[in-house]
C-alpha cells in the first residue's frame, strides 16, 4: 500500500521545512499544493530529496467552468503551469478540481457543465503530450460547487478517458457510504476523516469514516494507486500515519 502526505498539511511553512519534516517520517510519496505562498515551486529543491511527488494544482481563485471565457483560459494556464511542474519532477499524477458554479450563472448550468468538459479536455490534451495524467477530484458538499456526486463524476470521466481523484471524506460528507466509493476510474485516493457532515480534514480516526472498509474495498479491486493524507496540521498527518499502520 502506498501512502503519501500532503503539503495541505504544512503550506504556511517554507517549503523546504515543509519537506525536512516529512522527510522525518520516512515516507516515500508526497503531494505538492501548489498554492500560496507556496505557489512557485524550486524543481531542484524538490529533487534534492527522495520522494515521488504528485502536484495538486492551485485552487484559490480557480475556475475551470467559469462563463466568464478570461476566468476560464487563466485558469487552465494556471493548470498548465501545475502540468509542467509534473512532467519536470517525473510525476504522473496531477489533481484538477472541476469548478463551481457562481450563484448568478445558476440558470445556465449546462453552459457551465460543458466549460467545465472544454476545459478538462483542453488540460487532458496538454497533459498527455507530457505524459502527465490529470485525476479530477470529487468535490466536498459546499454550495456551487461542481461534482459532489461521486456517480455523476465517474460518468463524467469514462466519457473523457480520464481518471479520478476520489477524496473520501468529501465523498463521506455526501452521503456515500465507504462500500460505495470504489470505481475503476479511481487514479489517486486523498484520505481525511469527518463526521459525515463536514468536510472538516480531520485526522484518521477522530471522525466516523470507516478507512479499513475503504482500503480493503480498493486493495481488493487492485488499486494501485497513493493513499494521500490530506489533513490539516502536523500532529493530524502523525495521527494519520499511526492510525493506517495499525489497520
Amino acid at each position: 500500500m502506498k501512502i503519501g502526505v500532503s503539503t495541505l498539511a504544512i503550506n504556511n511553512n517554507e517549503l523546504y521545512e515543509n519537506l525536512k519534516f516529512l522527510e522525518d517520517l520516512n515516507i516515500d510519496y508526497v503531494e505538492i499544493l501548489q498554492e500560496y505562498p507556496n505557489s512557485n515551486i524550486d524543481v531542484d529543491l524538490l529533487n534534492s530529496f527522495n520522494f515521488h511527488y504528485t502536484i495538486h494544482s492551485p485552487i484559490i481563485d480557480l475556475n475551470i467552468a467559469s462563463l466568464n471565457k478570461s476566468i476560464q483560459m487563466a485558469s487552465i494556464n494556471e493548470i498548465g503551469k501545475s502540468i509542467d511542474l509534473a512532467n519536470s519532477l517525473d510525476s504522473d499524477i496531477i489533481v484538477v478540481h472541476p469548478g463551481s458554479v457562481p450563484f448568478l450563472a445558476r440558470d445556465y448550468i449546462d453552459k457551465v457543465l460543458v466549460k467545465c468538459r472544454e476545459s478538462l479536455i483542453t488540460c487532458e490534451n496538454y497533459a498527455k503530450d507530457l505524459g502527465v495524467n490529470i485525476a479530477v477530484e470529487n468535490m466536498p458538499n459546499i454550495d456551487g460547487f461542481l461534482y459532489k456526486d461521486i456517480n455523476e463524476l465517474n460518468e463524467l470521466l469514462i466519457n473523457l478517458d480520464m481518471g479520478m481523484t476520489l477524496d473520501v471524506g468529501h465523498a463521506g460528507v455526501n452521503g456515500f457510504l465507504e462500500n460505495d466509493m470504489y470505481f475503476d476510474s479511481i487514479k489517486h485516493v486523498h484520505l481525511s476523516d469527518n463526521n459525515h457532515d463536514h468536510d472538516m480534514h480531520y485526522a484518521l480516526g477522530e471522525g466516523s469514516i470507516d478507512f479499513k472498509t475503504v482500503i480493503e474495498n480498493f486493495e481488493k479491486n487492485n488499486y494501485d494507486g497513493i493513499y494521500v493524507i490530506e489533513v490539516n496540521d502536523k500532529e493530524s498527518v502523525l495521527k494519520s500515519l499511526e492510525y493506517l499502520e495499525k489497520l
